[in-house]
């Protein structure tokens, strides 16, 4: 049997009861206070897409040229002995731009004076003896084989002579060939060849931009190619000069792209005016439907899950971001161009991309800008 004093120290008291069962309650709400997870919203900076235009411009920047430039060069081979001309300098018709090394074919026409010479000397002995055997045919003395025999010489001879003559027309005009000649009124631009190089016949030695018409070139790419047909009006201002603005027209586009650089040459005809000079940097604007009713967004504001482009949207109802799979146009100096996958309307997460997550809350700024879908600049 338990004596009384042993069952008071096995048995809790009812104080200790309520102590044990109050440390308890407390354990538990503490539990519960942990558990508790504070929701995260983030603030973001977003741009809303507006509507798009009915128009957008196309700007590219070229180099004024003349209409035509000719590369000068000999029609004959030689070593340059002297140029005449300078970049820079004003040409006329008829003017001396270089010479090459005339002595072979100085020599060449004393020797086709030499041959004409003996040529007109074989004629006159052809002419005697044809004038010999006519005699002795009408004395009956000799054949009439032999009479036509002398004929034949003569006109042997005179072919022979008339051939040396062209040969020596030909030597004088070899040796004329070796001055290098302007035909047109112009300016130098360019000197590709100098005094002591040997050049071929044909080689380009001298570049002379043709008085008249100037143009500019520009390289437009592939996707845009298509807006530019031969007859389009377009501006042209130049960097010179931002007051000067002329009306330009498409004047030649290439019938096929570079094969470096994969765009296509387009040439713009100017009107006359003396402030454009040759070499000035112009930018050629011109405005084209919006067809393809594309908009801009930022370059931060793309990101990519899958292998696939997108960007986050914003719902402003929840307050929450969804990822949205977009297509792409191109890529510019503004920003990126897309073409499906965003409407008018949109918020769409302009930085911080990589810290978003489906359905994640965050926090819009009050006031946003208004992002133009094709002719605003993103700033």
């Amino acid at each position: 049997m338990f004596s009384l004093k042993t069952l008071s120290h096995r048995m809790p008291s009812a104080a200790g009861l309520v102590l044990v069962s109050a440390l308890g309650i407390g354990l538990s709400a503490c539990s519960e206070e942990k558990a508790e997870v504070t929701e995260v919203i983030r603030p973001v900076k977003v741009v809303e897409i507006a509507r798009a235009g009915d128009t957008r411009k196309l700007d590219y920047s070229g180099s004024v040229k003349a209409r035509t430039e000719m590369n000068l060069g000999f029609r004959v081979a030689g070593k340059i002995t002297e140029r005449l001309v300078d970049i820079g300098d004003r040409v006329t018709p008829g003017d001396t731009l270089a010479r090459i090394d005339a002595t072979d074919y100085q020599l060449a026409v004393k020797t086709a004076e030499a041959n004409l010479a003996a040529a007109e000397r074989g004629v006159e002995t052809a002419d005697l003896a044809n004038k010999r055997a006519e005699q002795l045919f009408d004395k009956s003395v000799a054949p009439k084989s032999q009479l036509e025999q002398a004929a034949l010489s003569h006109d042997q001879a005179v072919s022979q002579r008339d051939a040396a003559l062209s040969a020596l027309d030909q030597a004088k005009n070899q040796v004329s060939y070796t001055d290098l000649k302007a035909g047109q009124n112009g300016i130098v631009t360019a000197i590709n060849a100098d005094i002591g190089q040997v050049v071929g016949s044909g080689t380009a030695v001298i570049t002379v931009a043709v008085d008249g018409e100037k143009e500019v070139q520009i390289a437009v790419p592939e996707n845009d190619i298509a807006e530019f047909k031969p007859g389009k009006t377009v501006k042209a201002s130049f960097w010179a000069d931002d007051k000067l603005v002329l009306d330009g027209t498409v004047r030649e586009v290439s019938g096929s792209a570079d094969q470096q650089s994969r765009t296509f040459a387009v040439r713009v005809s100017l009107p006359n005016d003396p402030r454009v000079l040759l070499g000035m940097t112009a930018t050629i604007e011109a405005d084209i439907s919006n067809g393809n009713r594309y908009v801009s967004i930022p370059l931060s504001a793309l990101a990519e899950k899958d292998g696939k482009q997108m960007v986050w949207t914003v719902d402003r109802d929840t307050a929450t971001v969804h990822g949205r799979d977009i297509k792409v146009a191109d890529f510019t100096g503004d920003g990126v161009h897309v073409t499906e996958g965003l409407d008018t309307g949109d918020l769409v997460v302009a930085a911080g991309t990589q810290f978003m997550s489906e359905n994640l809350k965050v926090k819009v700024p009050d006031q946003q800008s208004a992002l133009a879908a094709t002719d605003q600049t993103v700033r």
